[in-house]
C-alpha cells in the first residue's frame, strides 16, 4: 500500500489531538463492544499488539461492511499495531450461519479463486513494509488436515453446547422452521480455532469484526482461555444502519462492492454523494482519514449551506479514492459535475462516461433515429408530442449540445465517446442513448 497522497487526498493517518488510539476510535463511532474497554485502551496504548479480522470468501468481493473492518485495521496499524489480515479458505466453504436461512455451499475451486480475489483486495488498504507490516493468512492452512477425530478431542471438548446455542444467529435459526444444519452450527468452533492458532503461531491477542460477529469472537477468546490459560480480547464495531431506516450499503437491493466489474467507481462515488444529511458526518468518522477539526468543519457546512453538500462531495471523492484510488476518483468526479452541467464532454475519460451512462435509464438508436424517438424510448418523455414541446421549450441536449430543431436526427458518434451518448432534459433528468 502506498502513503503517497495530494490535494484533496490526505495520507492515512490517526488525528494526534486525541490522548488515545481508542478515544479517537470512540469519537468515530467505531466501538459498539469489547470484552473490556479499559484494559483494550491501556493495551493498545502500551506498545505492539498483534490482532487480526477474518474475511470469508463468501462472495467474489468485498464489500462496504468489510470496507468497515479494512479501515478500522489500518487505523491500529498506523498506530503500531501489527496486522494479521485472514483470508478463510475453509470458513469460506462452511459460511457463517444467517439468522434466515442456510447457506448454499460453493464448490472448493470456486472458493479457491475467491481466497485470492479477497487477499488483494485486502492488501490493497494495509502497509505490508515496516516493522507492523500485514501478514497474510489462510485458516485453510491448519484445517485441510485436521482429522475429526483431532478436531473434536483437541478443540470440540472446550466448546459447552448450551452456550454454543444461544448465540444470536444460532438461536434465531433453531427457533425458525429453516433450523441449522451440524456445518453452520460448528463455524464457531472453527473460527474459535482461528483465533487459537494466530495466538500461538503469532502472538496474537485481539481479534476485531462487527458487533452481529459477537458471538463468533468471543468463542476464540473463550478457546484460548481454557486452552492456553491466557486473556485475549476481541473488539466488536457497530452495524452502520442509515438515519431513514434502510440497510446501510444497500443500492436498489443490491451490495457496495469494492471490484470495480461489480460495482463500478461512478456507481461508487454517487452512492456517497447520495448519502443522507442526516447521516454524512458520521459516514466521514468511519470511512475518512479526516481529522476532528476538518470533520466539525464539514458538519457545520451542512448545518449552514446544506444545498451546496459539500460533505458529500469530500465523502465521495476520498472513499472512491480509497477503493480505486486517486486518478479514478479525480476523473469521476470531473465526470459528474460535467454530466450534470453545460461543459464539453469531450475531455472526459471514455471509460468513466460509458460507466456513468450505463448506470442511467437507456435506448438503444442509430444515428438516423430522430431525437424525439429517443427521447420517448429512453422514457425522458411520454410521447412523441411531449418530446416536441421539450424541445420547443429549450430543454433539450446531446453530449451537452442543445437541440432545437423537433426534426433533428440523434447523429454520429461524439467524443469522448463511439458507443455512448448522453442525452438529457433539463438540467437533472438524464438517459444514455447506445448507437447500434
Amino acid at each position: 500500500m502506498s502513503e503517497a497522497s495530494s490535494g484533496d487526498f490526505p495520507a492515512p493517518q490517526n488525528d494526534g489531538s486525541f490522548s488515545t488510539l481508542w478515544e479517537e476510535l470512540v469519537w468515530r463511532g467505531l466501538i459498539h463492544v469489547s470484552t473490556d474497554a479499559t484494559e483494550l485502551e491501556k493495551l493498545l496504548d502500551s506498545g505492539q499488539v498483534t490482532f487480526y479480522c477474518g474475511f470469508d470468501p463468501t462472495a467474489p468481493s468485498l464489500h462496504l461492511g468489510n470496507l468497515v473492518q479494512l479501515l478500522v485495521m489500518r487505523r491500529l496499524q498506523l498506530a503500531g499495531h501489527r496486522p494479521l489480515a485472514l483470508v478463510g479458505g475453509s470458513t469460506g466453504l462452511i459460511g457463517d450461519p444467517k439468522p434466515t436461512a442456510e447457506r448454499t455451499l460453493n464448490d472448493p475451486e470456486t472458493v479457491a479463486q475467491w481466497v485470492e480475489r479477497l487477499r488483494d483486495q485486502v492488501s490493497r488498504f494495509l502497509d505490508d513494509t515496516g516493522s507492523n507490516k500485514v501478514v497474510l493468512v489462510n485458516n485453510l492452512d491448519w484445517t485441510k488436515d485436521l482429522g475429526a477425530i483431532s478436531f473434536l478431542r483437541d478443540i470440540g471438548k472446550y466448546f459447552r453446547v448450551g452456550t454454543m446455542i444461544k448465540k444470536d444467529a444460532v438461536s434465531a435459526r433453531l427457533n425458525s422452521e429453516a433450523g441449522i444444519s451440524y456445518t453452520e452450527f460448528s463455524y464457531q468452533v472453527l473460527q474459535g480455532l482461528d483465533f487459537l492458532e494466530l495466538y500461538r503461531q503469532h502472538g496474537c491477542v485481539l481479534q476485531t469484526g462487527g458487533s452481529d460477529q459477537w458471538g463468533n469472537l468471543t468463542s476464540g477468546v473463550d478457546l484460548i482461555h481454557k486452552a492456553e490459560g491466557a486473556d485475549v480480547h476481541a473488539l466488536g464495531t457497530p452495524l452502520i444502519t442509515n438515519a431513514d431506516g434502510t440497510k446501510f450499503g444497500k443500492s436498489e437491493g443490491n451490495a457496495i462492492w469494492l471490484d470495480r466489474e461489480l460495482t463500478s467507481p461512478w456507481a461508487m462515488f454517487q452512492f456517497w454523494l447520495n448519502t443522507d444529511d442526516r447521516d454524512v458526518i458520521d459516514r466521514l468518522k468511519v470511512f475518512t482519514f479526516l481529522g476532528k477539526d476538518e470533520i466539525t468543519r464539514l458538519e457545520k457546512a451542512v448545518a449552514d449551506e446544506p444545498h451546496k453538500r459539500e460533505a458529500q462531495r469530500t465523502l465521495a471523492l476520498l472513499v472512491t479514492g480509497l477503493v480505486h484510488g486517486e486518478a479514478e476518483a479525480r476523473a469521476v468526479e470531473e465526470a459528474a459535475g460535467a454530466l450534470f452541467g453545460k461543459d464539453s464532454l469531450a475531455s472526459l475519460d471514455p471509460d468513466v462516461f460509458a460507466q456513468a451512462l450505463a448506470e442511467l435509464p437507456q435506448a438503444q438508436v442509430s444515428a438516423e433515429t430522430p431525437v424525439t424517438q429517443a427521447l420517448v424510448d429512453s422514457g425522458l418523455c411520454s410521447s412523441l408530442s411531449d418530446a416536441r414541446r421539450a424541445i420547443g421549450q429549450g430543454g433539450v441536449s446531446i453530449n451537452n449540445h442543445a437541440v432545437s430543431d423537433e426534426a433533428a436526427v440523434v447523429g454520429g458518434a461524439q467524443a469522448p465517446s463511439n458507443e455512448w451518448l448522453l442525452l438529457k432534459r433539463g438540467k437533472k433528468t438524464l438517459a444514455s442513448l447506445r448507437l447500434g
